[in-house]
């Protein structure tokens, strides 16, 4: 399986002016750092709980379906489901319809017999577009999960020249693994 991000969120969960406000930071002069700090908070938070904090379209590609019927979506919650296509062995794509497949947060259903299901070329020929987040405005992200990027932006903003030696510091400021646990994926 290989994903691929189509387009991102159309805004961050923390504002510059809630960054801002946090960091007590009043001037304009380092706007551009804050943003790319929130911008970095965000993908750090996503990476480690699997989780897209706001709506971002994503591609999965398989081979075939998975003999047990479940698709194991790598980026959660699961807004929606676009499309899916099949190519079949002569390179053409045909949609299929959704409405045969079945959703949770974090998986995709996928029935016994697929109809429309052409027989599929030999690798990749399988693609599943879809929408992952908590919602499309940043109030719908989990209060916690926008204290640990308010967390993180404010330690890189403070320790921004700081050289990290092999234990003797953290990337991630005490008390961020408790905001984010929750959300972590457990995996067997």
């Amino acid at each position: 399986m290989t994903s691929y991000l189509l387009a991102g969120p159309a805004e961050e969960p923390v504002s510059l002016v809630e960054a801002k406000g946090f960091l007590k930071v009043e001037d304009g002069a380092e706007d551009g750092l804050i943003t790319t700090l929130i911008g970095a908070a965000r993908l750090h938070v996503e990476g480690i709980t699997g989780k897209a904090l706001l709506a971002q379209s994503w591609r999965v590609v398989l081979d075939d379906w998975p003999e047990n019927g479940v698709v194991k979506l790598p980026v959660a919650p699961l807004i929606a489901v676009t499309e899916i296509s099949a190519t079949d062995g002569n390179g053409a794509s045909h949609e299929l319809p959704l409405g045969q497949f079945r959703s949770e947060p974090d998986r995709l259903l996928v029935p016994r017999v697929v109809v429309g299901m052409p027989a599929l070329q030999e690798r990749q020929g399988i693609e599943i577009d879809y929408v992952a987040g908590f919602g499309t405005e940043p109030d719908e992200v989990p209060a916690d999960l926008k204290q640990a990027m308010l967390g993180l932006i404010a330690h890189w903003y403070e320790h921004r020249d700081a050289v990290i030696v092999a234990g003797s510091g953290a990337v991630v400021p005490t008390g961020f693994d408790r905001l984010v646990a929750s959300h972590k994926r457990v995996r067997l």
